[in-house]
């Protein structure tokens, strides 16, 4: 059993198969992180028996920080900022998440405890890290595609911050739409793997629903957190990495 996984390979081989036949050149990407998915999930499993038993604060915290650094390194290396890369997806992706965790403890909504926080900070820091890279690519895109529209308002005396101003929105609801679209199709297309879990292991239907949509709502707005500083505060940056090709 549990060797089975290696049967799903076969999607991602006709996955290469067509990425080499179509020549998008994304082969080695595909490989190297799938390989990468299977050792530090593996790592993983092992880990957590470890994590789960930590009750030091300090080492929870430090755990927290360390996943946010690698996603902040993720980030850029998907986006290349050409200035200020990392510290950028630092500082967007640690904001956005520690503001949605925070929220949570305040609330009570989440303790803590290492089986509590870790897995919950990991998938609010994720999803921060996926908005961040589509807020930076589609505003890149945007500003690409609209820079003599960009220079004339300069020209005309705004700034740079009121020149982006529409294209701004525009990065931020592309950038929310994968995120909105689970959010609407919930139970009808999309069925969540903690209700179900849950469910299965004979729990209230209510209790397990309430479970799933404080992670929805945390999903959806750690989205738009990370999407509005992204572009806030990441803007400059984006202009100065396209201004510089």
């Amino acid at each position: 059993m549990e060797y089975k996984f290696l049967i799903s390979y076969i999607l991602i081989l006709i996955a290469l198969y067509y990425s080499y036949k179509e020549k998008l050149g994304i082969e080695k990407q595909i490989i190297t992180s799938t390989l990468r998915a299977f050792i530090q999930l593996l790592a993983l499993g092992y880990l957590l028996v470890y994590i789960f038993k930590i009750e030091n604060l300090v080492y929870l915290l430090l755990i927290l920080l360390l996943m946010v650094c690698f996603a902040a390194y993720t980030g850029q290396n998907r986006v290349k900022l050409k200035e200020n890369g990392f510290i950028t997806a630092f500082v967007c992706i640690f904001s956005a998440s520690f503001l949605v965790i925070g929220t949570l403890i305040l609330f009570d909504l989440i303790s803590f405890k290492p089986n509590e926080i870790i897995p919950v900070g990991g998938m609010v820091i994720g999803n921060s890290l996926n908005i961040y890279a589509l807020t930076v690519d589609r505003l890149k895109g945007e500003i690409k595609n609209n820079m003599d529209l960009i220079e004339n308002f300069i020209s005309l005396g705004a700034t740079l911050k009121q020149a982006l101003h529409s294209l701004k929105k525009i990065a931020v609801k592309s950038a929310l739409i994968p995120t909105l679209n689970i959010l609407q199709t919930v139970g009808i297309i999309h069925i969540p793997g903690i209700t179900t879990g849950m469910l299965l292991a004979g729990a209230n239907p209510l209790k397990a629903i309430s479970y799933q949509l404080i992670i929805l709502y945390m999903i959806v707005a750690v989205a738009l957190f990370t999407s509005l500083i992204t572009v806030n505060f990441a803007y400059r940056y984006i202009f100065i990495s396209i201004s510089k090709k």
